[in-house]
């Protein structure tokens, strides 16, 4: 329906940031599963030349498995890393779906006259 260039940014992001919001999920689920390796989510820099190339539907959202130190069981989950991640990633989410009801906004003033 809206497929001008700022609502399809705002859905890409909203979309990568709901993965990453899983992974987190995801990681915390397992801290105590041997060998399970965190994942991480990015999209940020895709989206960011996406945006400027002026194809914001361009963004890929990679998911990829941390390399930080294992601890002696082989899981690489740190718990406090997650949270602050978590917390990070929640008020990115809230400032995206400000944006998308700030342009929502928009378009009622303006069809209001």
């Amino acid at each position: 329906m809206f497929e001008d260039v700022t609502s399809v940014t705002l859905h890409s992001a909203l979309t990568g940031l709901a993965k990453r919001q899983r992974v987190i999920a995801d990681n915390i689920a397992n801290i105590e599963t041997p060998g399970f390796l965190a994942g991480r989510v990015s999209f940020e820099d895709s989206l960011r030349t996406a945006v400027e190339a002026g194809r914001p539907q361009d963004t890929t959202i990679a998911v990829a498995r941390s390399l930080e130190p294992t601890r002696e069981d082989g899981n690489n989950v740190n718990l406090d890393h997650e949270v602050l991640s978590n917390i990070d990633t929640g008020l990115r989410y809230q400032t995206m779906l400000r944006g998308v009801d700030d342009k929502f906004g928009l378009l009622r003033t303006a069809i209001r006259g």
